[in-house]
């Protein structure tokens, strides 16, 4: 099991930041690399408990499924996803809010397992790691700037008054 943290300072409300984190549309801003698109579930705006999102995304140049389930919801505080199918052997994401003054940290914990026994183990150290905690980083990026910015207004469709 391979375990990534990374914790993010925004300067915005907890609340915007925890919601954002739950929005289809803004995850889908920040893999455009990957070409993620929501194929199945919630396919668009918030995410909410018990809710299962299937992302199909190339990565590594071979096209992929995966369905996470919002498993855990203590707004505004925390979440969490799992995945319930895909490459990953074991996937849980743990999403943390902490009010910071004005501002909020957005802490991740995600933990993942690759499946192919000792292959699985050696790529994960030499390559997965480092991949996935890029693909955080991105998208941590995306939440910020949109957080901070005022784009975010622009899904006052989605977000709750």
């Amino acid at each position: 099991m391979h375990k990534i943290e990374l914790t993010t300072q925004i300067n915005a409300p907890i609340e915007r930041c925890f919601l954002l984190s739950l929005s289809v549309d803004v995850h889908c801003q920040s893999t455009k690399g990957t070409n993620e698109k929501a194929i199945a579930g919630v396919t668009s705006g918030l995410m909410k408990l018990n809710d299962t999102v299937t992302w199909r995304a190339k990565h590594f140049g071979i096209y992929q499924n995966l369905t996470s389930k919002i498993t855990q919801y203590e707004y505004p505080n925390c979440f969490v996803d799992e995945m319930m199918k895909g490459a990953f052997k074991r996937m849980y994401h743990q999403h943390l809010f902490q009010q910071n003054g004005e501002g909020t940290i957005m802490k991740d914990v995600f933990e993942f397992e690759a499946p192919f026994g000792i292959l699985g183990k050696v790529f994960s150290k030499l390559v997965l790691v480092n991949y996935m905690r890029h693909f955080l980083e991105i998208r941590n990026s995306t939440i910020k700037k949109v957080a901070e910015g005022e784009e975010w207004e622009k899904l006052l469709g989605i977000l709750p008054k």
